[in-house]
């Protein structure tokens, strides 16, 4: 596969501001509507910031409102507040923010449905992505919300069920879980972008996450090297069932640290040199659309 070919800038518009709750509380969130949305079902990504981010900073520094409004589709960006977590990460290391219909899992699976209800959202291009923390977040949402969600996107993030506690987070982020994460049971295709000189999030995290959604069977495995536009080398491992409806992408960033690959420099915790994670997240979540059949929950 090629690298990605840079495009015009596109000009963007302010996103809506809103607020969704319920009984496990309530997040902020800023939602980009792309100015060629007119009433017809059209994708939805969420998008998790990672710890000290901010949904504005996430969204300049992923440039996905960019790829929005090229594409046609709508981006949240979830807000977490320094009273749910002081360093504003999201909480993917305690059990009660592990699991379907709890905490906050089922605050962004509400979002989401708000969303959907208020907007005209295609049910089977629904789809969430984050940085670090809000790469476990979104981890965590694809195992407990495989009915919602049709593919996710980690980034520098961790799998669902690493670590039970603080303590166990800031050990499974250097080493990688030293329990084994639980298997999904309905896996969801996953990409997944990673440094192999990431200090504060072991790229071991990222093979764990491909493992925690890899479904039984024989995959067919592809392995490639490519570099970036601007020279930075990665590995690309694909692996497609015979069938090949599911297929899970895993890019390892040669040389990279903890940031979000080929993101915008203005933004926080980006490497513009990197291969650029949020258009080929976007076209792997477009390849693969929800078999809206194939609901078990």
């Amino acid at each position: 596969m090629t690298d990605s070919i840079a495009v015009a800038p596109v000009r963007t518009r302010p996103s809506l501001e809103r607020r969704f709750g319920n009984i496990a509380g309530s997040r902020a969130y800023h939602l980009y509507v792309p100015s060629s949305y007119e009433w017809r079902p059209v994708p939805l990504v969420v998008m998790l910031h990672g710890c000290s981010q901010t949904p504005r900073d996430f969204a300049i520094g992923t440039q996905m409102d960019v790829l929005a409004e090229e594409q046609g589709f709508l981006v949240a960006y979830p807000d977490q507040p320094r009273s749910a977590n002081i360093a504003k990460s999201w909480n993917w290391f305690r059990p009660g923010d592990q699991r379907r219909g709890r905490g906050e899992p089922s605050i962004l699976a509400g979002m989401t449905r708000r969303i959907m209800q208020d907007f005209a959202v295609d049910p089977a291009r629904v789809y969430i992505s984050g940085l670090s923390s809000g790469g476990a977040a979104a981890a965590i949402m694809a195992l407990a919300y495989p009915d919602l969600y049709a593919a996710v996107g980690i980034h520098s993030g961790l799998a669902c069920g690493s670590a039970v506690s603080a303590s166990s987070a800031f050990s499974a982020m250097r080493r990688g879980a030293l329990i084994r994460p639980i298997r999904a049971t309905q896996p969801v295709p996953i990409i997944v972008f990673h440094g192999d000189r990431d200090r504060t999030v072991s790229p071991v995290n990222g093979d764990q996450a491909i493992a925690q959604c890899r479904p039984d069977g024989a995959l067919d495995e592809s392995v490639s090297a490519g570099r970036s536009p601007s020279g930075m080398a990665y590995t690309r491992t694909v692996l497609t069932d015979p069938s090949g409806r599911q297929s899970f992408d895993q890019w390892l960033l040669h040389g990279a640290g903890h940031a979000w690959a080929g993101g915008n420099q203005v933004g926080s915790y980006t490497d513009p040199k990197g291969p650029d994670a949020s258009r080929e997240m976007m076209r792997f979540f477009l390849s693969h659309p929800k078999d809206m059949r194939s609901d078990r929950h």
